[in-house]
């Protein structure tokens, strides 16, 4: 799960890349908030997530960890396709937004929740 993790991350950090470029170029700032989401939770947290995975291997094996990979890869997409037509003007898929928000929320609490019932300290 770990290398699962960190392997999605990099396709955000040239997902988020691109569209901070595509900003650039264009002079399109209103995506600023995708760009920014997209970096923080689909490269960094991804990222972050998949080297604890990494360190903490029985972590992944547990089912909230699991429900973390599946919620946040659901709910992110969900979350950044519809904020992302949201800033060009559609208001029409705010529900979407919120939706997409909410698993992937529920995701890092899974996530939360695992880290602070199932990791142990082991040098004892």
């Amino acid at each position: 799960m770990g290398i699962r993790f960190l392997k999605i991350s990099v396709v955000y950090f040239i997902i988020g890349v691109g569209l901070g470029m595509f900003m650039s170029i264009t002079h399109h700032f209103e995506y600023a908030p995708s760009h920014a989401h997209i970096n923080l939770l689909g490269w960094a947290s991804f990222a972050l997530a998949g080297l604890i995975y990494h360190l903490f291997p029985a972590l992944a094996e547990k089912l909230l960890g699991k429900l973390h990979f599946w919620l946040t890869n659901i709910g992110l997409p969900i979350m950044m396709i519809s904020l992302i037509v949201l800033e060009s003007g559609n208001a029409s898929v705010q529900p979407l937004v919120a939706i997409g928000a909410s698993i992937m929320s529920l995701g890092i609490l899974c996530f939360v929740l695992n880290v602070l019932i199932n990791l142990h300290n082991t040098n004892k």
